[in-house]
């Protein structure tokens, strides 16, 4: 993840500043191989340091924390300056900063409450209540995400980021003609939106229309070139989506492509390995798919294909190692997350 940039003019803007550069991609990033991370959601300080009610030391100490990365520190701090008055108002914008630490934490249950807490006394901004959004994705709860959603885009109904992950949490719920719908209405309001155009693609892909979801590709990465730091996503994607329709050398033409932008991202080297084994040169496909797996030791499609690999080059032993390894991990994601979400102050 991209944290943030170094500090400001003034230490009254550190704060705010550092955690508006804050990019939460990878934290949205699922491990599905179609996926897409959301490079231009900003986790953000609602308040800066000087409105919080901190003495000098306490903000010199809140300030070194984050630019730190030393997010335990600043989580404490907050937290424990907040419980001193916690109806206050001065504890709902301590509640609310909190919220934004919590979330570059990671701790997205804690983020959440400390949000609900600091809405319980006066209302979230509106950054907040988006990123407040994006914390119940991670806790799973799609459901209250949506409704989340849905408070913003009807406040805000020329803002296409909000119209977009409506028809994300559609396409994340199998509801491809729905999120289409919206994210026609997206490309109207933000025509240059490279995601938009992805996720189009992946609906149609879905829906079974390969000419549909290779145009839309195809709009993202003409798009995604003009960016400052294009995503390797849209190529990764068409990728797939030519492989499915026999097209092999285009698909790992666009791989290779992909990993141009982003040298560590797991998913195109596991399909890569795929568009090679698909070739039948398996030697080949050998070095990216552990190259995968050594980049995300949770990814259990590169084992599985590994093993597939290796039984076809007469490596049994290596071959039964790596199956076991996918059985290991998919046992693994399999057993029940338990988040404690019903902890939410409602």
């Amino acid at each position: 993840m991209k944290i943030m940039e170094r500090c400001r003019t003034t230490a009254r803007l550190l704060v705010m500043s550092t955690i508006l550069s804050t990019s939460f991609s990878s934290a949205l990033h699922s491990q599905s191989s179609s996926s897409q991370p959301d490079d231009s959601l900003l986790a953000t300080l609602p308040h800066d340091a000087s409105s919080l009610g901190l003495n000098s030391s306490q903000r010199e100490e809140l300030e070194q924390a984050i630019r730190k990365h030393e997010y335990k520190l600043a989580e404490q701090l907050l937290v424990g300056e907040a419980n001193r008055d916690p109806n206050s108002i001065r504890a709902a914008r301590l509640f609310e900063t909190a919220g934004g630490v919590f979330f570059l934490d990671g701790q997205y249950l804690n983020s959440a409450i400390s949000w609900k807490k600091a809405e319980a006394i006066a209302p979230l901004d509106e950054r907040s209540s988006f990123t407040l959004a994006m914390a119940y994705i991670k806790l799973g709860r799609q459901d209250w995400a949506r409704q989340q959603v849905e408070r913003l885009a009807t406040a805000k109904p020329s803002n296409g980021l909000y119209a977009y992950w409506l028809a994300r949490l559609d396409y994340d719920a199998h509801n491809y003609t729905s999120a289409i719908a919206r994210l026609q209405t997206v490309v109207k309001l933000d025509a240059k939106m490279v995601r938009a155009y992805d996720l189009l693609g992946r609906c149609y892909d879905y829906l079974g229309q390969p000419d549909a979801a290779v145009k839309n590709y195809n709009l993202a990465i003409q798009l995604n070139r003009l960016q400052s730091k294009p995503s390797p996503w849209p190529h990764v994607d068409l990728a797939v989506s030519l492989m499915s329709i026999d097209q092999l050398g285009e698909a790992e033409e666009n791989l290779h492509q992909a990993l141009k932008y982003d040298p560590l991202l797991p998913q195109a080297y596991y399909q890569l390995g795929r568009v090679l084994e698909m070739q039948e040169r398996h030697k080949e496909a050998v070095q990216p798919l552990q190259q995968a797996a050594a980049l995300d030791s949770s990814y259990a499609e590169p084992h599985y294909l590994l093993g597939r690999i290796y039984q076809k080059l007469g490596e049994n032993g290596l071959a039964k190692s790596e199956v076991e390894r996918f059985k290991e991990i998919e046992k693994n994601q399999e057993k029940p997350a338990t988040t404690g979400s019903d902890a939410l102050p409602k």
